[in-house]
């Protein structure tokens, strides 16, 4: 703790810096309440996007075989095209959201392409979507720890070392400001009864 003047002034300051960290340490607790609630809705999020692209994965396995068939199914049959995102504010954190995508699909010839080929387009196209989404869920899960962590440092200074702090000041000026006054007081008295025995 550095050196305090040990003056009214100064004590007036130290309670007026405590009033605003009460004040204000509510806030920061419940923003950091709001925080890790979102990260819990994040995490779920996530795992059910998992959940999702699992099941679509388990549906792939049935007919998983024709995709070996050379030729048709190559890397340049299904392309990205666009990423939507927008951004959103939760608890006073800007991050991305996930708006969807779209995708590139080259012409092909529909007589000479086997009818699993679309499906097979459209299936991956779920999938995509679905690890896109993961992804910016990810994001947003990453700027919420970011914000909590700095939000639970405050919550850890006001709580920990501003409060506490303060109220030791404020109990040291006091304590010392009392002294004074008794000795003030002390010191009054006995200039009287001096004044009286010099009278009489």
């Amino acid at each position: 703790m550095a050196k305090i003047k040990l003056t009214k002034n100064e004590l007036k300051r130290h309670k007026d810096s405590l009033k605003i960290f009460r004040r204000y340490l509510p806030t920061l607790m419940l923003k950091k309440q709001q925080l890790q609630s979102e990260i819990r809705m994040a995490e779920m999020r996530i795992r059910e996007l998992h959940a999702e692209r699992d099941l679509l994965a388990e549906s792939f396995r049935s007919w998983i075989g024709v995709f070996s068939e050379t030729g048709y199914f190559t890397p340049d049959v299904l392309k990205i095209a666009s990423l939507k995102k927008g951004y959103g504010n939760v608890a006073g954190v800007g991050m991305p959201t996930f708006e969807g995508a779209e995708f590139e699909i080259p012409a092909y010839d529909l007589f000479a392409t086997p009818l699993w080929l679309d499906a097979a387009i459209e299936k991956m196209k779920q999938a995509l979507l679905l690890d896109l989404e993961a992804e910016v869920v990810e994001e947003q899960k990453k700027c919420l720890e970011v914000e909590l962590r700095v939000t639970t440092q405050r919550v850890n200074l006001f709580e920990k070392i501003k409060i506490p702090e303060a109220q030791a000041c404020i109990k040291k000026i006091q304590v010392y400001l009392g002294d004074q006054q008794t000795a003030a007081v002390v010191r009054g008295k006995i200039s009287k009864g001096r004044l009286e025995k010099a009278e009489a």
